[in-house]
């Protein structure tokens, strides 16, 4: 299975991370092919902990090439930022490929991102404030800088006072404070002498790599639930983290996917405003919150919690064609004396088959629940399917029997090593 793509199954902060770092030992290039600073991945390796944003998470082996695909708008102070640190603590980024075709972010687009978000006073979205949707729409509006632009100084510098001039305008006139031009043009253009050694066609990188057979781990950021098209929209991010953006945002074809992984928590997470079907407000919800260490990885915003959605699931699997499944954090459920798993919704008392395409819909949404008792077992040091509890056992049955595709991977920890293969009965591993 030469290309392999991780995509988050429900809001993000699955543990994307811990499953990329899992299967990055098989995998020569791991590529990250949509999203920006806004989204984190952290993994623990012998109790030290990486909070990463834009450099993929498999950097962390080296062997490994990290790639930062097309379909990505890169922040470069943050993306140095993050050099920086890995380089400090005995990381090398010296293979690390960047695409001429990756957009990138600048200090206009945070602003836009504070002014829009501001005007919308009560309503706002959540967005982490870092530029992210001002970017994506700079690059629908043809009138984006692209990370190859850095390789010509002089356009560079001229690209980037002319946005910053027409956008000081626009700032100005929305009621925001203006920038200073040539003090980005400055910045900037330093920031752009230091990527061009990072620079690559990273499309003809990738299908060369195919060539030789050499596999591939394709690396989403945020999750199906947040997809600009297929999300709670508004409530959504502004890219497409599901497998159909996988290929636009490498450049790889959609025959050459050929293992779509799913992550997932035990439970459901989310961050911001939107509908949330199974959020619970009650001590559960608390309970999931603390011992799950439920605080965004870049923003520190607390998550909001709930049960496991199986619905949801369900639309993942159909929109991402998902071959299997990860299950992650099985252990925060350790101290609860029953769990709950949403099979199924009712609409005014009637239930609903398919996952509802209307944000305001949703908000009217009632889970249906399956109640099963809990372990009250310590998992995290169980590394064989057979160690489990058989209540912990019976909770992934449930998921497999609803979401219609195995689980192949259980995470019972933190740690890099806290995980098992799970082995669903009458199947192999």
């Amino acid at each position: 299975m030469p290309v392999t793509v991780v995509i988050g199954a429900q809001w993000g902060d699955e543990g994307k991370a811990k499953v990329i770092d899992l299967l990055s030992k098989e995998h020569t290039y791991v590529v990250r092919y949509q999203g920006g600073h806004n989204a984190g991945h952290t993994v623990v390796v012998d109790g030290e902990k990486y909070a990463l944003q834009l450099v993929p998470s498999g950097i962390l082996y080296p062997h490994v090439i990290p790639v930062i695909g097309n379909g990505v708008v890169v922040d470069m102070p943050t993306l140095f930022n993050e050099v920086d640190m890995l380089e400090s603590r005995g990381n090398s980024c010296s293979d690390l490929k960047v695409s001429t075709r990756a957009h990138l972010i600048f200090p206009w687009h945070q602003s836009h991102d504070a002014i829009s978000e501001a005007m919308r006073g009560d309503d706002k979205l959540g967005t982490t404030l870092r530029g992210i949707g001002p970017a994506y729409a700079d690059k629908m509006r043809r009138v984006g800088i692209r990370a190859g632009d850095a390789r010509d100084p002089e356009r560079f510098a001229r690209l980037i006072r002319e946005r910053a001039t027409v956008e000081n305008k626009l700032i100005s006139e929305a009621g925001g404070d203006e920038l200073d031009v040539e003090d980005m043009v400055e910045r900037f253009s330093t920031y752009g002498a230091r990527l061009v050694p990072y620079l690559s066609d990273t499309i003809s990188l990738l299908h060369n790599a195919l060539a030789e057979d050499a596999h591939i781990l394709l690396e989403g950021a945020q999750a199906t639930f947040l997809d600009l098209d297929h999300g709670t929209y508004p409530y959504v991010t502004s890219s497409n983290p599901t497998a159909g953006g996988a290929s636009v945002g490498s450049g790889l074809g959609p025959r050459d996917l050929s293992r779509i992984v799913g992550i997932t928590k035990a439970y459901t997470t989310r961050v911001g405003a939107g509908p949330f079907v199974t959020e619970l407000f009650d001590d559960d919800g608390k309970m999931l919150s603390e011992v799950g260490r439920e605080f965004g990885t870049v923003t520190g915003r607390a998550r909001r919690c709930g049960w496991l959605d199986c619905v949801m699931l369900r639309h993942a699997v159909r929109l991402n064609s998902l071959t299997e499944l990860s299950l992650t954090k099985l252990d925060i459920l350790d101290g609860f004396d029953t769990v709950k798993i949403c099979t199924g919704y009712t609409l005014d008392g009637e239930p609903v088959t398919d996952y509802p395409d209307q944000y305001d819909v949703l908000e009217r949404i009632e889970p249906v629940y399956e109640e099963l008792p809990g372990w009250k077992t310590p998992i995290n040091e169980m590394r064989e399917p057979g160690d489990l509890p058989a209540e912990a056992k019976a909770f992934i049955a449930v998921v497999e029997r609803e979401v219609g595709v195995r689980i192949n991977v259980v995470g019972v920890g933190a740690e890099r090593g806290d995980y098992l293969i799970w082995e669903t009965p009458g199947t192999a591993s």
